[in-house]
């Protein structure tokens, strides 16, 4: 990894839920312009990373930096609007609204950042309702469907994109692949990679091991809120004990 100021990094973070003390140290880094893969099983601490970068639930000790900026005392909102948007894990998306006005609710440019609060925009795309829509064909077609109505590919579909449209510098996906079809998996496998070589910057929290092959440029492993490991996808592939003890494969 580079030493230039990482896009997004996290130094030693704890995060509690109540009395239960969930991250315990935790630190790591995505550089511009890549993919860094957090990994582990069921319960170890993963949506709480996510939970912590996003200010939902903010560490009582350590720090968040956006490109070196220390936002870990700043409100959720405010963490959004500085340049960083979150695909949460099970979609999250609103039954009775329509496609269109996910989107369209969804929208923010990066000119239209406050100067105090905004990171430099990334990626060398512009992403508008209807950028998203070259992308992702078949939200164009459902475009005044309510999201109650899609199917889970759809409503995945519709998570990213709803992301996309912020312009973010830093985009979270918590468990992308989770419960949607081989041909769909694929899909976002492509369209990760293209956003990637775009500029973009995505911590992806992720079980499917395939997938995180498939497009992380680095990968992190976690047990009971603590990093256990740390290295290149190919080298965590190779690694026997690692996939055994800490992912279960």
């Amino acid at each position: 990894m580079n030493t230039s100021v990482a896009a997004l990094s996290v130094e030693d973070i704890h995060t509690y839920y109540g009395e239960s003390y969930v991250l315990q140290g935790l630190s790591l880094a995505v550089e511009r312009g890549t993919v860094a893969a957090v990994l582990g099983r069921n319960g170890v601490g993963k949506t709480t990373l996510i939970r912590s970068v996003m200010s939902f639930s903010p560490p009582r000790r350590g720090r968040v930096l956006l490109e070196g900026r220390d936002i870990t005392a700043w409100p959720a909102h405010r963490v959004s609007r500085a340049g960083i948007a979150l695909v949460p894990q099970g979609r999250r998306i609103f039954p009775s609204l329509s496609v269109q006005e996910h989107l369209t609710m969804a929208i923010r440019r990066p000119k239209d950042r406050v100067p105090d609060e905004g990171a430099h925009q990334a990626s060398s795309v512009e992403w508008r309702v209807g950028t998203v829509y070259e992308w992702f064909p078949r939200l164009r077609e459902r475009a005044s469907v309510r999201a109650g109505a899609l199917s889970g590919g759809e409503r995945q579909m519709l998570a990213v994109a709803r992301a996309l449209v912020a312009n973010p510098c830093v985009l979270l996906m918590d468990e992308p692949t989770e419960g949607l079809s081989p041909s769909i998996v694929e899909s976002l496998r492509r369209l990760v990679l293209e956003w990637k070589k775009a500029g973009l910057s995505i911590l992806l929290v992720e079980q499917n091991l395939a997938f995180v092959l498939a497009v992380a440029d680095y990968a992190y492993v976690m047990d009971k809120g603590r990093l256990v490991h740390a290295c290149a996808p190919r080298d965590l592939l190779e690694n026997e004990r690692v996939k055994q003890v800490f992912l279960g494969i």
